[in-house]
Formats: C-alpha cells, sequence, structure tokens
C-alpha cells in the first residue's frame, strides 16, 4: 500500500468517532426519538441522487491527473509571479507567530475539521429530512467544484510554502504521509485559486445559518472561521485564493438558495423526456410484434 492512501485510512476512523459524537452534541433530542425511522429514511430514494451527485462530482475532482493528462494541459506556466504582484508575500505574516503545538492544531483543523464540517453537514440535513436545505446544500457542493475545476486545469497556481522563500509549508513538512495524501486531490500542489477549502467551508456555514440547530450554528462559525485560518498560517493558500473562495461561496449560495426549484427542473425534465422516449420505443416494439414483423 503506497503512503497516498494511508492518509484517507487513518482520517476515516477518526471521521467517524467526531461523526458520532457530534450527533449526540447537535442533534436535537425531538430527531433522537424517532431515530429507526430517521436512520431509513437518510438513505430513502429522495435523498440518494444528492448523496450521488456529491460522491461523483467529488471523484470526478479527484480525476484531475487524469483530465491533466487528456488534455495535455500538464502545468509548465505558473501564475504565482500574479500572485505576488498583487499581494507581494503578505500571507508570510500568519508564519510569524508559529509554533509547534499550533502548526499541528492547525493541520488537524485542515484536514479532519474541514472534512467533518462538509460530511456532517450533509449527513445532518439527511437525518433531520431537511430536503429544501439539502437540495441547496447539493447545488452549491456540486457548483463550486464544476467551477473551480477549470482553474486548477488552465490557471495553476502553485502553494505558497513552495513559491514564497520566507513562507514554509509547514502542513507538507509534517509528513510524507500527509504530503502524498493531499496530492491525491492535489497532483501538483498548485490547486491554490480558487480555495475550495474557503469555498466549501463557508458555504457550509452558510446553509447551517438557515438551520434550526443553535448550538451547530455556533460550532460551524467557529470552525470556518479556524479553517481560512489554516489555509494561511500552513503555507497553502495566498490571501487572493481565500477571497476567491468566498466569493465563490457566495456566489454558489445566491444561486442554490435563489433558483433551487428552476435548478432542480433540469434533470426532471431529463427525466421525462428519457420516460417517454422509452414509452415510445415499447409502444413501437408492441405494434411490431403484433404484426409479426420481430419475434
Amino acid at each position: 500500500m503506497t503512503a497516498s492512501y494511508l492518509m484517507p485510512l487513518i482520517m476515516a476512523p477518526i471521521l467517524i468517532c467526531l461523526i458520532a459524537i457530534a450527533y449526540h452534541i447537535f442533534v436535537p433530542k425531538d430527531f433522537k426519538r424517532d431515530h429507526e425511522t430517521n436512520w431509513r429514511r437518510m438513505f430513502s430514494l429522495r435523498t440518494l441522487p444528492y448523496l450521488v451527485s456529491a460522491c461523483f462530482v467529488y471523484l470526478l475532482v479527484k480525476s484531475q491527473l487524469a483530465f491533466v493528462m487528456f488534455l495535455g494541459k500538464v502545468p509548465e506556466t505558473s501564475y504565482a509571479s500574479y500572485m505576488i504582484r498583487i499581494e507581494g508575500d503578505a500571507v508570510a505574516y500568519f508564519q510569524s507567530f508559529a509554533t509547534p503545538l499550533l502548526t499541528y492544531s492547525s493541520a488537524f483543523v485542515y484536514l479532519i475539521g474541514f472534512s467533518f464540517l462538509l460530511i456532517f453537514t450533509f449527513l445532518l440535513l439527511m437525518y433531520t429530512q431537511q430536503h429544501e436545505h439539502l437540495q441547496e446544500y447539493t447545488i452549491a457542493f456540486v457548483s463550486i467544484y464544476l467551477i473551480a475545476l477549470p482553474f486548477y486545469i488552465y490557471v495553476p497556481v502553485p502553494v505558497t510554502g513552495f513559491t514564497l522563500p520566507n513562507v514554509v509549508p509547514l502542513l507538507y513538512n509534517m509528513s510524507p504521509i500527509v504530503l502524498h495524501g493531499v496530492m491525491i486531490v492535489d497532483p501538483f500542489l498548485d490547486n491554490c485559486f480558487p480555495s475550495l477549502h474557503a469555498a466549501l467551508s463557508v458555504m457550509a456555514m452558510l446553509m447551517v445559518l438557515r438551520t434550526d440547530f443553535k448550538r451547530f450554528k455556533i460550532f460551524a462559525v467557529a470552525l470556518t472561521i479556524a479553517i481560512q485560518f489554516t489555509i494561511l498560517y500552513l503555507g497553502i493558500h495566498w490571501i487572493t485564493d481565500m477571497i476567491g473562495g468566498i466569493i465563490l461561496a457566495l456566489g454558489t449560495y445566491f444561486i442554490a438558495t435563489r433558483y433551487r426549484k428552476n435548478i432542480l427542473k433540469i434533470p426532471e425534465r431529463i427525466f421525462v423526456a428519457f420516460e417517454k422516449r422509452t414509452e415510445i420505443f415499447e409502444t413501437v416494439n408492441s405494434v411490431l410484434l403484433s404484426k409479426g414483423l420481430i419475434k
């Protein structure tokens, strides 16, 4: 087994434990009383399309290396020079008070906290049957990935830790397991603009703020703020990346909440059209069979 897959194997049990703990802390008692029913409904036909959509887009982004090779777009041009012109080395300030404890804590927030926020928010909306919020969350989640992917392929921006001389790649220096694990989704370490950590965490926070889960709202806000700090502190993102990610989050949040019904009509129309074509095919087939033209 390569080091690339060790990090997911290490993260998985930690995330499962955190989700189990979060269930007891953040899920309202009213929903816990009907646990068995809510658990069955989580993976009903009504919620399954959103889970499948989110997983499909995530796997699509994980296939970035295959896309790059297929398109012949192996990064040769770095857009880091533009970032330097825009902000210089301002991001180096966030490492001026670096300590081992802060570095390990930030790495935990960046790797585990970020993943937990996205996964638990999705599961919470499924478990509590918040269908409208779940639809909005999925639309925004998918949109962020689809918008960001072309930037990562055509506008590669390398991480600050390997670009600026006074910024240390704190996250990648922690362990080869971390470095190779990150490279599963960012093979060239140049998926900086816009920041997915900023975009997805801010979007998730905004979606949580639309719910009635008071304790989880407070936690989501605090965790999202911490995530924004870690992407700058760990020598990963530029300040411009974070701003771009936040703008992307706000844009997709607006689209998802404002045009949810219109967007959901698109797959419905495709399904209806497919259903009609199937009915026509079956009708023609029946006629041909009745006339003995086919067997």
